[in-house]
């Protein structure tokens, strides 16, 4: 069986592990801005037999350098959103049905068949942006979903109104995914008390208002939607997975991710049970890095879900010890 389809196959922590060790051999061979990394910390494969000793590739790398596995072409590249003059990450996706199955096999996981669902995003910053990896899969969602009520808004918030309106009156199994401000700006237009749709924020205020802490944000977000739960969506440009929470900001991720937290002091040395930087081992992201120190700050329980608690700042990054080139 090959790698690709070893990845979604995966049933149990013995094997993540092994498919994770040979996901490393390939991308060590393969990606040159990874080896060179793994190199610089004298981390060759011979000497890595546990996921603990796999080196995580910090993830600015995505700012300054071209990660993809040689002997691939470019199908698409995703860019992340960034503030007016800063630098974008670029993903270069080298399979594009890879990041389909992906997300389409960890949506099924957490939320059952998507024939049986409306799909409602509400991403308007993400639609001006252009080349959004997380448009890209809600797009693909939408088509699967089969429903004519499926689709995106951006500024027509009165037509959002009425379809919530309607889909709620006719008893339709809805999810509506939205960047938090826009989620905020709706239901500061009107307040709802939806039973049959899911909430889901993904993403902060993107500039547009001031930010808050997830406590409150989702005690706004039930008030004004009549809903006992905020779900929310963790991803980023860079993976090619997403991890869901169903509430209690507490994420779980389908079974070829894994999260690890990292001494925030000791970039090598790893915790559990207290707030760490997060590690993303994304199996999906094959012919990229599926090895990701990203700049989140969280915490990681027993049975292996997650919070977010926050972002590192400039200051905390240079006492993380990882090594940018």
């Amino acid at each position: 069986m090959n790698l690709e389809k070893k990845i979604f196959t995966i049933s149990s922590p013995e094997e993540f592990n092994a498919v994770a060790l040979e996901v490393f051999q390939f991308q060590y061979k393969n990606v040159r801005v990874y080896q060179e990394f793994c190199d610089l910390l004298k981390a060759h494969p011979s000497t890595i037999n546990k996921v603990e000793d796999i080196p995580f590739l910090p993830i600015p790398l995505f700012k300054s350098h071209q990660i993809i596995a040689k002997d691939n072409n470019i199908e698409k590249v995703f860019t992340s959103s960034g503030t007016t003059g800063s630098t974008t990450s670029k993903h270069l996706i080298a399979n594009l049905s890879l990041y389909k199955e992906s997300f389409t096999k960890a949506f099924i996981h957490f939320f059952g068949t998507i024939e049986e669902i409306t799909i409602l995003a509400l991403l308007p910053s993400y639609l001006e942006q252009g080349n959004s990896s997380l448009v890209y899969m809600v797009d693909e969602l939408i088509k699967q979903s089969n429903s004519s009520h499926s689709g995106f808004y951006l500024d027509n918030i009165s037509d959002l109104i009425e379809k919530l309106e309607f889909l709620e009156q006719t008893n339709q199994k809805t999810i509506l995914l939205g960047v938090s401000y826009a989620l905020l700006d709706l239901i500061e237009e009107k307040q709802f008390q939806l039973k049959n749709t899911i909430i889901m924020e993904t993403g902060g205020m993107k500039g547009r208002r001031k930010e808050m802490i997830k406590e409150e944000l989702h005690a706004l977000l039930k008030k004004g939607f009549g809903v006992g739960e905020i779900y929310s969506e963790y991803g980023m440009t860079e993976l090619l997975s997403q991890a869901y929470s169903k509430g209690n900001g507490v994420f779980n991720c389908p079974p070829w991710m894994k999260i690890i937290t990292r001494d925030t002091e000791d970039a090598q040395s790893y915790i559990n049970g207290k707030t760490g930087g997060i590690n993303v081992i994304d199996l999906a992201n094959l012919y990229s890095c599926s090895f990701i120190a990203t700049q989140d700050l969280g915490k990681k329980s027993k049975d292996e879900s997650f919070e977010i608690i926050g972002r590192f700042d400039d200051s905390d990054i240079r006492g993380c010890n990882l090594m940018v080139f």
